[in-house]
């Protein structure tokens, strides 16, 4: 099973990627696990342009959001601009974002999803690991 990422975590992805200037067609999302943390293992996350014969990889692929300007005037004093995602019928500009793991992370993450959420108590990455026996209470570590 595939290292999965939803489409949250691929737009915030991407959105590092260029905010960073990185060329898109040469990064890789390299995912993987370390010795550590409260229960064990670690996560770990990187931008990277190197990808190894021995790694497992995937490819996502996504629209990027075409941005809109709204406007609406309030009693003549001017308006307030507010940019909306797209509707289901509108196709942003595709973009891939491309994973790659080491086999031995990958006996860990098999069939893991990484999400994105921004929430009011912060926001990051999110493992949504089947492996996982265990979770610590930052969601940073695991047992297996």
């Amino acid at each position: 099973m595939p290292v999965n990422v939803t489409e949250t975590a691929a737009r915030e992805i991407d959105a590092i990627i260029r905010q960073q200037d990185l060329d898109p067609s040469k990064i890789r999302l390299r995912v993987g696990v370390k010795g550590g943390g409260c229960s064990g293992f670690s996560y770990l996350l990187d931008l990277t342009e190197v990808e190894k014969d021995s790694d497992e990889c995937w490819e996502f692929t996504y629209n990027r959001r075409p941005e809109k300007a709204n406007t609406e005037a309030a009693g003549g004093e001017g308006g307030v601009a507010v940019a909306t995602g797209g509707d289901s019928d509108d196709t942003g500009e595709p973009f891939t974002v491309w994973v790659v793991c080491d086999p031995k992370s990958y006996l860990y993450l098999n069939g893991t999803t990484i999400d994105f959420k921004d929430e009011i108590m912060g926001r990051g990455f999110v493992f949504n690991n089947p492996n996982a026996t265990n979770t610590c209470g930052c969601g940073s570590s695991f047992s297996a």
